[in-house]
């Protein structure tokens, strides 16, 4: 049985309208949801396994302010296997069961100093400075996939007006890509910033890449979690990761939630 015949065996009629992937200590936000079937990756296949602290590595499929949704509780990385397609079932499968957006959510490090760690930022544009693409392999000419506008204009300004209601701070940034798992160097740091980087990190991209090539609309949001290497005297560690994302995690649920409301009033 395929992913997608085993989620509709287990939640019979159920059309979710917009996919999240909920990045490393994120995914709290899950907890929101009504009426919902968990599924653990294990039990889908294709899906990956989730070997990072702070990715649950379950598909929970319920509603959020009348919107139906299906979140992904954590992802994989490039940096465990090697393979930048690893999320390549999983995000086809919720295109398959009739998302039209994805909101992705991520972890990151500030290269401006000053956006400090509980900080949002809305995804303008991203970098990829890996090297590699989910894409490889594709055989026919949907591979070459146009980036220009991947972050969706519209759904960015949804996110800016339930920011602006909820009262919490908002800017737009641009996202690089890199591959880990080791944290970036001082100089990696102040190449991004010349390459006009504003928050750096190890996921996202092959996700918005794969959303694109399945048609999807993608709007994305980092958690700044820490300031990138050689901007503070704080060591660097994946346990300062988990703990500023704690604290975000209710703004971020806000901002979620105010989303979703304003989408679903949009497609009544």
């Amino acid at each position: 049985m395929s992913a997608i015949d085993l989620i509709r065996a287990r939640a019979p009629d159920f059309a979710p309208k917009v996919g999240l992937i909920l990045g490393s200590g994120l995914s709290g936000f899950a907890d929101t949801l009504d009426d919902g079937v968990a599924i653990s990756y294990a039990d889908l296949p294709g899906f990956p396994e989730t070997g990072v602290a702070g990715h649950a590595g379950r598909l929970l499929l319920g509603s959020v302010s009348g919107m139906p949704v299906a979140v992904m509780q954590g992802r994989t990385h490039y940096y465990e296997s090697g393979q930048a397609g690893g999320m390549k079932i999983p995000v086809r499968t919720l295109a398959a069961l009739g998302v039209e957006c994805m909101i992705i959510t991520n972890a990151a490090g500030s290269v401006n100093p000053g956006t400090g760690p509980g900080s949002i930022m809305l995804v303008s544009d991203h970098i990829n400075f890996t090297g590699v693409s989910p894409l490889f392999g594709e055989p026919d000419s949907a591979r070459f996939v146009d980036l220009c506008g991947a972050y969706d204009q519209n759904l960015r300004a949804m996110f800016h007006k339930a920011a602006a209601a909820a009262g919490i701070d908002l800017d737009d940034g641009v996202y690089m890509w890199f591959c880990g798992p080791n944290f970036e160097t001082p100089a990696e740091i102040r190449a991004a910033n010349i390459l006009g980087a504003d928050a750096v990190g190890m996921s996202t991209v092959p996700e918005v890449i794969l959303a694109r090539h399945a048609g999807l609309k993608v709007a994305a949001l980092s958690v700044i979690t820490n300031l990138a290497a050689g901007l503070s005297d704080t060591p660097l560690s994946h346990a300062q990761t988990m703990a500023a994302a704690d604290r975000a995690s209710q703004a971020l649920q806000i901002l979620l939630t105010g989303f979703l409301a304003r989408y679903q009033g949009q497609i009544r």
